[in-house]
């Protein structure tokens, strides 16, 4: 997947690196905006099975 990435993007390898770097951020800014907040309440990290007593 990563080397048809990598093939499909235009320029030298510099280039590619830099618009590889730059697609890497925006799945990561995605993911922290949209996905995770959407996904939070649907996982069982708030169900706690020992009691405050």
């Amino acid at each position: 997947m990563y080397g048809w990435i990598w093939r499909h993007l235009p320029g030298n390898a510099g280039v590619k690196a830099l618009i590889s770097l730059m697609l890497i951020v925006a799945v990561v800014y995605v993911l922290f905006q949209y996905v995770f907040p959407w996904a939070e309440p649907l996982l069982p990290f708030n169900d706690v099975t020992v009691d405050n007593q």
